[in-house]
């Protein structure tokens, strides 16, 4: 009795169907037709076959296991046969071989109950046997050169699309790993963002009525020159405007200074002032020159020389070069003292 259920005809179109969309794209269209019409032919004699002997009882799912191998080595070794340069009137003799080979060792397997694993080992060393002992006898019949029949037995299409789907796989969890963690950095920029946003609305709520942005910024610089010494206490003074000045000495001389400002708003306007503080320059002939002539810009020359007149010849022979954009023979060190002390005398 025929096998109940076992549609050989739709699921050899099937096999064939899929094929179509997983053949190389590099082939020519003949080679593509080739591999297709192989697989399903070979595909629907063997489910044919299958399905009228009626000496094996196999179930339905046997013979579409049986089925399926064929197939698939169909399919793989199609493709191996154009890729080994052999020429196309060879290829239908070999395809038969391996069909034959796989439809009697995966029948006798499965009445014998071999295990799933086995089969498809010992299918896949007779397949690949079948198919070395073709080659090898057409470059004996002079078909085929020894190069040929080398290419011809190195190729395997099973392992390239094995290789590449594992590849793929790999690609797919790369990309989730990315992005988990694009997703994680953008999670923890949005915490970030929040917290500042919170931050800022804690500070607002701390500061004291009435007080201004600025008036913050000043108290809290006379905080950090509390602890300073006077006399750079005064040096820092003299950079600010009268009012400003005046408005850190009065801040300075407060006894309850800390406790109108929070801590959090105290380092918040550190670190806006730390920003807008000047890089401290590398010292070089060039820097002190140019920090020199800036200060001849906008000083008259009579108020400089008031400056170092006490100074030694060699200081004001320095002096009088820089006028011209010329460094006389001053250790750098030296001259970088000289420069900043005439800035911070004018």
């Amino acid at each position: 009795m025929p096998i109940e259920g076992f549609d050989y005809k739709g699921f050899a179109a099937n096999m064939a169907e899929q094929a179509k969309e997983l053949v190389p794209k590099d082939l020519q269209d003949r080679e593509k037709e080739y591999i297709v019409k192989t697989l399903g032919n070979f595909t629907l004699l063997a489910g044919e076959a299958l399905y009228n002997d009626t000496q094996l009882n196999l179930t339905i799912d046997q013979a579409v296991f049986i089925t399926q191998i064929i197939a698939e080595w169909s399919f793989h070794k199609s493709i191996d046969l154009i890729h080994s340069g052999i020429l196309p009137q060879y290829w239908d003799s070999i395809m038969q071989k391996i069909a034959f080979t796989i439809f009697e060792v995966a029948k006798q397997a499965v009445i014998r109950k071999i295990p799933q694993d086995q089969l498809l080992q010992a299918v896949e060393h007779q397949v690949i046997k079948v198919y070395n002992s073709s080659i090898e006898e057409l470059e004996k019949k002079g078909v085929i050169d020894e190069d040929t029949k080398n290419r011809a037995e190195s190729q395997s299409n099973i392992d390239a699309m094995a290789k590449a789907a594992q590849e793929e796989q790999m690609r797919q969890k790369q990309e989730a790993a990315e992005q988990a963690e694009r997703n994680m950095e953008a999670a923890q920029k949005k915490r970030a963002e929040k917290q500042k946003k919170q931050k800022q609305e804690k500070m607002l709520a701390s500061m004291p009525q009435g007080i201004s942005n600025k008036q913050m910024k000043l108290m809290t610089l006379a905080l950090v020159l509390k602890i300073l010494s006077q006399d750079k206490v005064t040096t820092i003074l003299n950079k600010f405007d009268s009012d400003d000045s005046l408005a850190i000495s009065q801040y300075m001389n407060m006894a309850d200074l800390e406790s109108h400002m929070d801590a959090d708003l105290i380092t918040s306007c550190l670190k806006e002032m730390k920003d807008f503080l000047p890089i401290k320059r590398k010292l070089t002939k060039e820097n002190v020159l140019g920090d020199l002539l800036r200060i001849y810009r906008t000083t008259p020359r009579e108020n400089i020389e008031k400056i170092i007149k006490n100074e030694r010849p060699l200081v004001k022979r320095f002096i009088a070069q820089a006028y011209d954009g010329e460094y006389s023979e001053l250790p750098l060190r030296v001259a970088g003292i000289v420069a900043q002390y005439i800035e911070e005398s004018i």
